[in-house]
Parts: C-alpha cells; structure tokens; sequence
C-alpha cells in the first residue's frame, strides 16, 4: 500500500537567545490511507512540532531539513521548490484543503471579533468554488454534524458564547470542511473534561470513518489512543524511540520508555497495582544527549547508551524499537 504522507530523516531546530534547541531530530515514519497513527510523548518532546513542520506552520525562528517530505505522492518540502513563496503557494492550498489540524486550544485559534459562521465559511470559500449560499448551508451542515444544535442560530454568534467542548466541535467542523485526506489532531481533548474527551474521540473516529480520511494523533495520553489508533509513535527528547501496531505498544513494548509509560496508567481491574512514575525530567534539548535521549532516566542504561545513539532494531514489519538493550541481544544471537 502507497503511504499518504512519508517524512524521511526531519529535523527542526530553532534559534533562540540561549541558543539553538534540537525540537526534532532525525524523525522518519509514514501514515496510510485511511489509518489512524498516535504520535505520543510527554511535553517538549517534539510531537506537534513535527507536524507544525509537515504542514508549514513554524514559527519564524524554525529551521526545517528533511531527506524528502511526501504528501500523496508529491514532494512538499520547501527545498523541491524553486523559492519560498511557490512553497508557500502549495502549502496554502494543500492546508485546510487537503490536510487540515484541529489545533490543542480552540479559544487560542478562534477569532474572538468575528462570527462562527464567518470563521466556518472562510476555507469553503478558499478552497471550493461554491457560492456564499452555498458555504453558509455547508457551515450549517457541518455544524450539525459535529452535534452542534440549532446550527443556524449559532452561525451567528462569537466564540465566547460556546463552551469549550462547542468551541472544539467547531474546530473540527472547520477541519473536515474540505474532505481532508489527512487530519492532525493536535492534543484536541487536553482542554475538555473526561466526558466531553469521550465524545470529541468518538466524533473524530465517526468523521473519519465518513470521509475516509487518515489522521495523526497527537496526544501525551496512552489511554486516547488506545481506542482510536491502528498505529503509535512513541517520541522522547526529539527521536521516535519505538514504533508498532497498537498491539505491539500495549502488550510488547521494548523500549524502557514505554513500558515506563504503560507503568503510569492507571488500570482499574487490576486494584493491587501501583503506579509508578518515571524519576528524572526530560532532557534539555538545547543540549541533548549525545547518545540515547532516555539515558538519564532508564534504570537499565548502560555506558553505549550515554556514548552513541542506537539503530531501530525491527521485531517486525510493523514494530521497531530504537533501544541499545534490544540491539545488543539481535547481536548476540546472531553470534
């Protein structure tokens, strides 16, 4: 199966006063069509920045190079293109029309001064050639199928007379305005209580399924992708440091971040267990570890682990884990 969108070997870093901060560092994976991948890891370890860069979105400051970035079989990465306003030009049909984000905080993306029917009605008219009539029963309809009621009384009203499970709805109604064939999820229930959270995954894994879209996840929660992902990317300070099936990550996990990961959810069929939380904070990434990024908090480190960043060790065409404890072992029984 050809993949929607492939990343090969991504970096970003940004430029700041204390110097250069290594967000993403050497990244690859893909999505298909149709599938749901997770990309989950604690704050600051560089999930939503590679998907900022992915779609073009960094701030000023950000520096993106990459081997090849593919969007349904075409390059989008600003190196194919002659200069950065033909990048730009792409990108800006490709966002909202192709691939589209609901963002972390809908009152942040939201324009407080104007209307919701005019945020809503905005990317129809970007990206179709339908007439103002046309947009604004598209809004409506969409309102309605995000579960938003009395759809055409709410087009005209403003942001802060939404609650902020509403306020996501919209953002959602505004993502899937286009058909996407990818859409990012970027934390979209860290905002919402656990009610809401339940109803915002079920509406996105409902829209999905509609439109057949694939969608990445980002989320710090094991638990939200639990039930909505074929596929998780475990990323920490900047690397992916295991990749596999749902069932891979949940029953198999190898790298000891993971399974640090699995030991602080709380299950409650098993009373007797006691969480425990991994010791240590990430690493500073204006300067990261020279070898493996977890070194400092993995009780079963190891001096290569400090020196040299270990290759991904495949334990299956869909499971690889990047762990010097894994490759040391596939040594030794080659032996």
């Amino acid at each position: 199966m050809n993949e929607l969108l492939k990343v090969d070997h991504l970096t970003v870093d940004f430029s700041t006063d204390q110097g250069t901060v290594h967000a993403v560092r050497d990244v690859s994976f893909c999505v298909y069509p149709q599938e749901v991948l997770g990309i989950v890891g604690e704050s600051g370890s560089g999930k939503s920045q590679t998907m900022y860069s992915v779609m073009g979105l960094l701030a000023d400051n950000g520096k993106i190079t990459a081997e090849d970035i593919l969007f349904d079989g075409k390059k989008i990465h600003e190196s194919a293109f002659k200069n950065h306003t033909e990048y730009e030009k792409t990108m800006q049909h490709i966002r909202g029309n192709d691939m589209a984000m609901i963002f972390q905080d809908p009152m942040t993306f939201l324009n407080p001064v104007l209307k919701i029917g005019t945020q809503l009605i905005e990317p129809l008219q970007n990206h179709t050639k339908m007439s103002k009539k046309e947009c604004e029963q598209k809004a409506i309809d969409l309102m309605r199928q995000v579960g938003i009621p009395s759809p055409e009384k709410r087009m005209n009203q403003y942001p802060y007379e939404f609650s902020g499970g509403m306020r996501q709805r919209i953002i959602i109604a505004m993502a899937l305005a286009c058909n996407p064939k990818l859409i990012i999820a970027d934390e979209p229930t860290t905002a919402l209580d656990v009610t809401i959270q339940a109803q915002v995954l079920e509406l996105i894994q409902d829209m999905k399924e509609k439109l057949g879209s694939s969608v990445i996840m980002i989320t710090h929660d094991l638990g939200v992708v639990a039930s909505l992902c074929n596929r998780i990317a475990i990323m920490y300070g900047g690397k992916i440091v295991e990749i596999g099936t749902d069932k891979e990550i949940f029953y198999e996990p190898k790298h000891p971040y993971t399974q640090g990961l699995l030991n602080c959810i709380n299950n409650p069929e098993d009373d007797d267990k006691d969480l425990q939380p991994i010791p240590g904070s990430p690493p500073d990434l204006l300067n990261p570890p020279k070898g493996c990024p977890f070194v400092d908090r993995c009780e079963k480190a190891m001096r290569i682990c400090k020196e040299q960043m270990p290759s991904a060790t495949a334990f299956s065409k869909t499971h690889e884990c990047a762990c010097w404890l894994n490759e040391l072992k596939k040594r030794e029984g080659k032996k």
